[in-house]
């Protein structure tokens, strides 16, 4: 079966592979305290320009979403998030079974904005009904695209303004920060959110993700909160191990844009076919319209996530090219598909 499910699919990049090799038979300090977790704390407060920022290391995703949300609300508060938003999604009530609610909001892009999100707070009045306290993010988005610098920036500014925080879901980062549209940079999220994270499933990684607190007035007792919800690996080094890995020459990064390349010669090979888009393709996730018929056969010889009709006789697919996506898987789907298409 070929694959474009998602971009976690391959092992572990062969760069990271041979970073575990190369410190095979040391003995570290357990949870976050040895040698490769400080370096890599060190490492990243200089690429934010931020040397006080506050960093965790994260066994994946949702478990990151879950603790970091659950910390930083108390008992009576709410995240707001876009509906198609991973914690919305596709984390099974992870967020609503620590007892806060996730308030979706419609987008037709994926991405929230000030003027979506004051409706929410003039809803949410009083004490009879929950208080948005949070706003999540992903970047790229679960559609695939991206924030700009100014977009964070006013979103920034619009929670400042009223009293809200700004997460970050990175899970994607590096294919936004690698994006031909983009204008951020890792310093901008260290000045424009007040808590984030940088994902290492998604490129190369065996597991990991690393939190950076920028706003040190939620991070108290962080550890406590990590530890509750068992988010605290004995082997923290097993994440900062990549992520150093990740983050030297760059790797980070080119993986990423590697990623979106991919992407890019997979929407040549869509628009020829005459098939149209159901978001904007600026990263790693095409979400391409395809009649039933055509659709079907697709399924019949791909592994892509089916996210159902759009009408009675079309349908919308998702292909999600990754690090270690190569040319000719692109070329095969091209003879494929020009070969229905006859």
């Amino acid at each position: 079966m070929n694959d474009f499910l998602n971009d976690y699919n391959q092992t572990v990049h062969p760069s990271l592979l041979k970073s575990f090799i190369a410190i095979n038979n040391k003995k570290l300090a357990g949870y976050g305290l040895d040698e490769y977790c400080k370096q890599a704390i060190t490492n990243i407060q200089k690429r934010l320009q931020s040397p006080h920022a506050d960093v965790h290391f994260m066994p994946g995703g949702t478990i990151t979403n879950l603790t970091v949300i659950s910390h930083i609300l108390k008992p009576y508060q709410a995240v707001i998030a876009a509906n198609t938003g991973h914690i919305n999604v596709h984390e099974t009530g992870a967020i609503e079974a620590t007892g806060h609610k996730v308030i979706s909001v419609p987008t037709a892009d994926g991405k929230l904005t000030p003027e979506l999100i004051e409706p929410v707070l003039f809803h949410h009045s009083d004490e009879h009904m929950v208080q948005p306290k949070l706003i999540y993010i992903s970047n790229t988005t679960e559609l695939g695209t991206i924030y700009s610098q100014q977009d964070l920036k006013n979103l920034y500014q619009y929670c400042q303004k009223n009293r809200l925080f700004l997460y970050l879901d990175g899970a994607r980062l590096a294919m936004a920060l690698a994006a031909k549209d983009n204008d951020l940079t890792l310093p901008d999220l260290a000045k424009y959110t007040d808590v984030f994270y940088i994902g290492g499933t998604k490129v190369g990684a065996f597991a990991g993700e690393m939190v950076i607190f920028n706003n040190l007035s939620i991070n108290q007792d962080f550890r406590f909160s990590m530890k509750q919800k068992g988010a605290i690996l004995a082997k923290s080094w097993i994440v900062a191990v990549q992520m150093n890995e990740l983050m030297q020459n760059d790797l980070y990064f080119q993986l990423g844009q590697h990623s979106n390349n991919m992407a890019d010669k997979l929407k040549i090979v869509f628009e020829k076919a005459g098939l149209t888009f159901a978001s904007k393709p600026q990263t790693n996730q095409l979400f391409v319209n395809f009649p039933n018929q055509l659709a079907e056969k697709i399924i019949a010889h791909y592994a892509v996530d089916n996210l159902g009709p759009i009408d009675d006789h079309n349908c919308c697919l998702r292909f999600c090219t990754s690090w270690s996506t190569q040319i000719d898987e692109i070329d095969r789907l091209d003879r494929l598909l020009q070969s229905w298409l006859s």
